[in-house]
């Protein structure tokens, strides 16, 4: 697994930082643009990955809340709300204003903590799922955020992963390469004021491992019956395994 093998400790400590204050700076625009960017898919990309959970837990997993890592604005703390009406949610995510800008959508149904996905502050076998959208690429070390996903997650539990994974395929590289090297920066740009965030986001698109890549990471910090699931032609892939 070298292609996702941890980096030096400064080295993920100075990327963490510029990361998160880069999503505080875009937090105002993020939910905008997420539909402008996607054409409105990333609702139904979300609305998959919470399918894919719900089948999961519905399959044996054991009682408890549901882990939104990465949890941004919360959308994805919302559908789960909604999708998985029994389960309680705890939304986390390391860059704080995302999840004060988002905090409203909950309407005091959810809890929300403040912290690193690469160092949880909870308690071994606390959840009975958990789901990412759109945040694996996103840490400097994703081996050790999926390490500390298994840690959480209570014998049986489920997590699904959505996320853009650097795609394989001719055609899928094709657009990945217009779109993130184009369209993201320069509409990025254009709505939220800030043309390096969102050129940082299609390089992280680009220099992120494949799916498959994923799927075997997820093996590898103990996950079993790992499953992959390609979204409009490879765009976006939903990766999930149990503990």
């Amino acid at each position: 697994m070298a292609s996702i093998q941890a980096r030096s400790e400064s080295r993920a400590l100075g990327h963490g930082l510029a990361v998160r204050s880069m999503f505080d700076r875009i937090a105002a625009t993020y939910d905008l643009l997420n539909r402008l960017l996607s054409f409105g898919l990333d609702r139904s990309w979300r609305n998959r990955a919470l399918a894919a959970l719900g089948a999961r837990l519905d399959a044996g997993a054991p009682p408890g809340p549901v882990l939104d890592l990465c949890a941004g604005t919360l959308d994805l703390s919302v559908l789960t709300l909604r999708r998985l009406p029994g389960r309680a949610v705890v939304a986390t995510d390391f860059a704080r204003d995302m999840l004060v800008r988002g905090r409203a959508k909950l309407r005091d149904r959810g809890h929300i903590a403040i912290s690193d996905a690469q160092k949880l502050p909870f308690r071994e076998r606390s959840f009975a799922g958990a789901i990412c959208g759109f945040g694996m690429r996103n840490l400097a070390q994703p081996t050790l955020g999926l390490a500390e996903v298994h840690r959480v997650l209570k014998p049986k539990g489920a997590l699904v992963v959505l996320d853009f994974f650097r795609p394989t395929r001719a055609t899928t590289r094709a657009f990945h390469a217009l779109y993130g090297q184009g369209v993201l920066p320069a509409v990025g740009a254009l709505v939220s004021g800030d043309r390096h965030a969102y050129g940082y986001l299609a390089r992280s698109m680009r220099g992120f491992v494949t799916r498959s890549e994923f799927a075997q990471a997820m093996r590898a910090a103990g996950f079993r019956d790992v499953c992959e699931t390609d979204l409009t032609f490879g765009v976006a892939s939903l990766v999930g395994g149990l503990k």
